[in-house]
């Protein structure tokens, strides 16, 4: 960064006015905060469905969908969304009500992810050796966002939200004690399904920013720091919306005035903050041993 590019000072108002002073950060300032808040939402979910392992294998999908639509020379968002609404159905039919238990499902997650990985590269092979914007892809650009991809992520996030308020409670229900939902008469399998769509959506709508790498940055760490500071469920689900948005922007603040990447910084902030959580809540008796 140069000489005369934006520096901070003990002046708030002023650092504010220059962060935005130009159109990219104010349209990255809200991609984040939409992603944030629908990635903080349907993080509190996953973690509490313990389905981290499926949200990290459609990040891991989104990276082949985000290749192939470059091959294709079509919207990036396009190949986002649709890898990741296929790969949200994929897990489904091999999700933990099939054969096999918990660990059969991680087993055929697991493949699928391996599949998944190994058809991003071959994309990446068959563009000639080198995609343009591979790093894009892995490791997200906050700062290349549009006005329309705001308007679109806006649109997905509102759509995820409210499917989300609808199907809430009972999927709560689920989430904690499935056995009781289904012998109550939920439809345990279609919420299931349902949710991992949302998952997929919020999964493509994070990794369009922060890459197919760092999406667990906003969808999982703020949940799973919400999760061990309160057992509350409302607290809890609202505590990590604020913690994603938080990080986010922080993230966006400090980069502007840096030179290291937006990833860098949302990724440790939110690492940086579980770990204060999580010994903040450890036994006096393991906090002195550390």
């Amino acid at each position: 960064m140069s000489l005369s590019g934006p520096h901070l000072s003990w002046d708030l108002v002023a650092d504010w006015e220059q962060l935005t002073a130009y159109p990219f950060m104010v349209q990255a300032l809200e991609a984040g905060a939409i992603v944030a808040v629908m990635a903080g939402a349907i993080g509190w979910f996953m973690v509490l469905r313990r389905q981290t392992f499926a949200g990290h294998t459609l990040a891991v999908i989104s990276f082949p969908g985000a290749a192939a639509a470059t091959l294709a020379a079509i919207p990036i968002a396009f190949g986002y969304f649709g890898a990741c609404a296929l790969g949200a159905l994929a897990l489904a039919a091999v999700g933990r009500e099939g054969r096999g238990g918990r660990s059969g499902e991680s087993a055929a997650i697991g493949t699928v992810q391996a599949f998944a990985l190994g058809l991003g590269f071959l994309f990446v092979g068959l563009y000639g050796g080198q995609l343009a914007g591979l790093e894009s892809l892995l490791f997200g650009t906050f700062l290349g966002i549009t006005q329309g991809q705001v308007v679109t992520l806006l649109c997905i996030a509102v759509a995820v939200l409210s499917v989300l308020a609808v199907i809430g409670r009972p999927l709560f229900f689920t989430s904690v004690d499935g056995s009781v939902a289904r012998a109550g008469g939920v439809p345990t399998r279609a919420l299931a399904v349902a949710f991992l769509l949302l998952l997929g959506m919020a999964v493509a709508a994070t990794a369009e920013i922060t890459g197919a790498l760092l999406v667990f940055a906003l969808l999982v760490t703020p949940a799973a720091t919400a999760q061990l500071i309160t057992a509350r469920p409302a607290l809890g689900l609202a505590l990590s919306v604020v913690l994603a948005f938080l990080v986010t922007w922080i993230g966006l603040g400090i980069a502007y005035f840096s030179p290291y990447p937006v990833g860098f910084w949302v990724t440790s902030l939110s690492f940086g903050l579980y770990v204060l959580v999580r010994l903040a809540a450890a036994p006096p008796r393991l906090r002195a041993a550390i």
